[in-house]
């Protein structure tokens, strides 16, 4: 398994207004993210809503996004589930249509707290996709897991055949450090307003939700920073930080789907039990992107 580089997206799940799925929009979004030379998606996870659609439903918006990307995008399918058997079968649906890796954060009503239940209970999902590369999704503020990324990377080397690396979307730089002396695994990097943290204890790729709408601004960072303009880097960074804390004033994910809407591409509603942002919260979150520079950023970006 090569390591992957660049801006890898999280996309959301488009939903008409009643919250059925709208698939026709995905090819939209898909040209949307080719276009701007971002390298791969990461379907169905926190971003795609996974967690909230029924098992038919998470195939149905795998495979339109596999399909759409045609090969153009790595695309990552996430399987994660309650019931390990159904990850089981997602897992066997990604390989099926041609996904080229899988993901998968652990139950999170029954939680895990030790390794060898997180490497046995990968371990089950992984049989769906045999060939396929497994990414473990640790995302502790969602999942309520919290374990040692570092102790987990060594103890699976024997154990997890196809563990290609992990999606780590936590603030813990020391550990993703740590982690990236793994040589042998791919250790993506998935908090968008810490990317120049991450960059500078050696991270090569990222998994994230703002890549969604600005990926040019990272771009722009990370050649900054490849280039030494540490200052430049720092000030893409700052950028980014203040329209994160624009929108998480609110529901992140209904917030970043009205941004989506604003810069003229519709995902549409979330799903309950997410709400929605009201008209008056649409409107004071696009006055204060307006300020910040974002939209003249987003059309300079184009």
């Amino acid at each position: 398994m090569n390591q992957l580089t660049g801006l890898i997206a999280a996309p959301f799940t488009p939903l008409r207004a009643d919250g059925s799925l709208h698939l026709q929009q995905i090819a939209v979004l898909v040209e949307h993210l080719v276009a701007r030379q971002v390298k791969g998606v990461f379907i169905g996870g926190s971003n795609g809503e996974g967690p909230s659609l029924t098992l038919e439903e998470r195939m149905q918006v795998a495979e339109a996004f596999v399909d759409a990307a045609d090969k153009r995008l790595f695309t990552f399918v996430h399987v994660g589930h309650n019931s390990l058997s159904e990850a089981r079968k997602l897992s066997a649906h990604a390989r099926q249509i041609g996904a080229d890796a899988i993901s998968a954060t652990m139950p999170t009503y029954f939680k895990i707290n030790t390794l060898e239940a997180l490497i046995q209970s990968l371990a089950q999902i992984a049989e769906g996709a045999p060939d396929l590369p497994l990414y473990y999704y640790n995302i502790p503020a969602l999942t309520g897991v919290s374990l040692d990324m570092v102790a987990f990377l060594e103890q699976a080397q024997t154990r997890l055949p196809t563990l290609a690396g992990i999606k780590y979307t936590a603030p813990f730089l020391y550990e993703y450090q740590a982690c990236l002396q793994q040589d042998r695994y791919d250790i993506l990097y998935g908090s968008d307003e810490m990317m120049l943290s991450a960059l500078a204890v050696g991270a090569k790729g990222f998994i994230g939700s703002t890549y969604n709408f600005m990926p040019s601004l990272y771009h722009q960072l990370m050649a900054a920073f490849e280039q030494g303009d540490l200052t430049g880097a720092q000030r893409c960074q700052a950028l980014s930080v203040a329209i994160v804390r624009a929108f998480v004033k609110y529901p992140p994910l209904a917030a970043q789907k009205a941004i989506m809407q604003m810069i003229g591409l519709d995902c549409g509603t979330v799903r309950l039990p997410l709400l929605e942002l009201t008209n008056a919260q649409k409107s004071t979150l696009q006055k204060e992107l307006q300020t910040i520079g974002f939209f003249e950023m987003i059309q300079q970006g184009k």
